[in-house]
């Protein structure tokens, strides 16, 4: 079998950038709600839903940025229900978060034939557009590689630097990690944490559901249940590795969309090898992660902690 590597790698860096971009964009979302000591495992569930909304309102609106919107607002719904168990309820959060996604299963399942029932064929929604110069775009192997990307693969790789010089360089992102760590010292400078808090879950469904939008509006144009796979878990992971910092976690989920990219490229030759196994990729590149890439990591002092006003 004859491969023709430079083809081979130019499809799979091209490949591992679009499917690193939801991943990015849930995980920017995450590093909000975990710094503010809010576990957020609901993540998948509301990148799930992201995903359905983000082609149900495709198709009733013929408008991508609809779209778009109905997938951050659905996802920002759940964030607001997760929120309000565990802010508010004071519920466990890995409960909470388990119960999202376990609706989001549901629910996207039990809808799913209504979402195509006028037609005939399921069709494809337009994707987002590539923005570049056609010029940029005829360049040889970084034409495809980097201008041929969807807007929405550029929006991911720029939020993290953005997400951190708000974290690091403004008296709001000061107050955000402060909030998971001390949050009874922000409560003393006369501060909501129950507010920031919100926030801070917000932000993650807004972005959850933006990362679910990003997975089929980028690259599929399509909705099937259970299409997230697991992404919202494997942030999870990017979230430890990146140690709660936007752009490390950034730059891990670039390093499990190449592991993701990489098992569909391989699937595409004929190696012989079972595809159950190419599949299996990035998830044992997610364990192997955090069983030898990752030192000693500090989360935020209370994250996973009820917030009581009362306690000191």
């Amino acid at each position: 079998m004859d491969i023709n590597w430079l083809l081979f790698a130019e499809n799979w860096l091209a490949a591992s950038l679009r499917l690193a971009a939801p991943l990015i964009l849930v995980g920017i979302g995450g590093v909000f709600t975990e710094r503010t000591g809010i576990f957020n495992i609901g993540m998948e569930g509301m990148m799930l839903t992201g995903t359905f909304f983000a082609i149900a309102g495709t198709l009733a609106t013929g408008s991508i940025w609809m779209g778009t919107i109905w997938a951050i607002v659905a996802g920002g719904i759940l964030g607001l229900v997760h929120a309000f168990l565990t802010v508010t309820r004071r519920a466990n959060q890995i409960v909470s978060g388990a119960a999202i996604n376990l609706f989001a299963l549901g629910f996207t399942n039990l809808l799913n034939p209504l979402l195509y029932q006028a037609y005939e064929f399921r069709p494809r929604v337009p994707l987002f557009p590539a923005i570049a110069p056609d010029f940029l775009k005829d360049l040889p192997f970084i034409g495809n590689v980097l201008f041929k990307q969807p807007l929405i693969v550029w929006i991911a790789l720029v939020l993290p630097f953005l997400a951190a010089w708000i974290l690091y360089n403004t008296s709001w992102g000061l107050t955000i990690r402060a909030v998971g760590d001390h949050p009874h010292a922000v409560a003393t400078a006369g501060l909501s944490v129950i507010k920031l808090k919100y926030i801070g879950v917000l932000i993650s469904g807004f972005f959850a559901g933006l990362g679910g939008a990003a997975l089929v509006l980028g690259q599929i144009g399509l909705f099937s249940p259970g299409i997230t796979g697991g992404r919202g878990f494997i942030v999870l992971a990017a979230l430890v590795v990146g140690k709660w910092n936007p752009i490390l976690v950034g730059a891990a989920c670039l390093l499990f969309g190449a592991g993701d990219a990489f098992q569909f490229r391989l699937q595409t030759f004929d190696t012989g090898i079972p595809y159950q196994l190419p599949i299996m990729i990035p998830y044992i590149l997610t364990v192997a992660a955090l069983a030898g890439l990752v030192g000693r990591t500090v989360p935020p002092k209370t994250a996973g902690q009820p917030y009581d006003p009362e306690s000191h």
